[in-house]
């Protein structure tokens, strides 16, 4: 094929990307979300880097690929452009892809699972709109301690925001590397260093000493968090609560069973308040307790069932 048939036919791809991101921004304003990628310094600002180290280089998947360090404004969350100004850029790629000329590796930072654009954001777009699966990258590696995977959202920052605060203040990350306390909703980290903070209190009454700011944390993830999370697991409860964290579940079940400890003058202890808790508040529990009100009101009445 010659030249000129390579620059008409670039062309044409650009302008097929464009009509796929012009289609794609209206869909997603319809359905109220967002198609913009994700800022490598929306991340920077909100969550704790500890470092960063050179990882080489790499073959990575394109669809970990989900922001930029600079230009993020010029292509969609799909790395679609977004104006026409890119477009002899844009086109000038292509045309090395139709050539066979190999391109050199594109520069990435890597958080968590996700990479942003250093370097390379025409040659990601290029190779996503033609169903390319990886691409060669130079990768420098930004340590945090929050897990980041590609489904991210803007808006999910504000979360991990709050969780990267916490294990800043906890260290648990350090402490328990394993773990892992994600919300589905903002303000659960804050309750939780109220926990701590009150565990710390009621330890140093009963052991009649001062107790570290470490060992306040690892006795209360040991022994207050934990095993309400195992019975969360045991029990399957997240089943009945589609949406929801594993520590969204313990923050309602410790309120729960205070509630019921107050009530009763008796602590139920882990399982017998997760099993009150989603007896009454699951979907399930829910559509059991309406009915039985219901009925019960009919009944007043006088209605037979």
């Amino acid at each position: 094929m010659s030249n000129t048939q390579h620059i008409a036919q670039s062309r044409n791809h650009f302008a097929d990307a464009r009509r796929k991101a012009f289609l794609k921004e209206l869909f997603d304003t319809l359905r109220r979300r967002s198609t913009s990628p994700i800022s490598l310094d929306d991340v920077r600002s909100r969550i704790n880097v500890r470092g960063q180290r050179w990882l080489g280089h790499q073959t990575v998947p394109l669809a970990n690929i989900v922001g930029s360090e600079g230009r993020y404004s010029d292509f969609d969350r799909q790395f679609l452009p977004r104006t026409d100004a890119l477009r002899d850029r844009w086109t000038s790629i292509d045309r090395a892809r139709l050539d066979d000329i190999v391109l050199p590796p594109v520069e990435l930072y890597k958080a968590g699972d996700i990479y942003f654009v250093r370097d390379g954001n025409h040659r990601v777009s290029v190779a996503r709109q033609f169903g390319q699966i990886d691409i060669d990258a130079y990768v420098t590696e930004l340590m945090v301690d929050v897990p980041l995977s590609p489904d991210l959202a803007t808006h999910d920052l504000l979360l991990k925001e709050e969780y990267s605060d916490f294990l800043e203040w906890t260290n648990l990350h350090e402490l328990r590397p394993d773990e892992r306390i994600e919300f589905s909703e903002l303000g659960g980290y804050l309750e939780l260093i109220q926990h701590i903070n009150a565990h710390r209190y009621y330890l140093g009454e009963e052991q009649q000493r001062d107790i570290d700011p470490d060992e306040a944390v690892t006795h209360w993830y040991d022994e207050v968090y934990m095993p309400i999370v195992r019975v969360i697991r045991e029990q399957h409860v997240l089943r009945n609560f589609p949406g929801r964290t594993e520590a969204d579940l313990y923050r309602w079940i410790v309120d729960h069973r205070w509630y019921t400890h107050e009530r009763t003058g008796t602590d139920p202890g882990p399982a017998a308040a997760t099993e009150s808790y989603v007896e009454q508040f699951s979907q399930r529990g829910l559509h059991t307790s309406i009915g039985e009100a219901l009925r019960n009101a009919l009944q007043k009445l006088g209605v037979q069932l």
